[in-house]
């Protein structure tokens, strides 16, 4: 697995490493939910103004 070096305040870490260990998970573990999670969402909101896009187009051109 690749490795990858990020910044943070170290009180925005602390809050990471407590919701960690109250799920008993690694920080690793935590944050790449948080990734999948952000990504998945992200995802969502694209196809859904695609969607919503592809709408207004359809209207337009009745």
């Amino acid at each position: 697995m690749a490795r990858v070096l990020i910044s943070m305040p170290e009180d925005f870490l602390s809050r990471i490493d407590q919701v960690a260990e109250g799920e008993n998970r690694t920080r690793s573990e935590l944050i790449r939910e948080a990734l999948r999670s952000y990504m998945y969402k992200s995802r969502i909101k694209v196809n859904s103004m695609a969607s919503k896009n592809a709408a207004l187009l359809e209207a337009l051109l009745d």
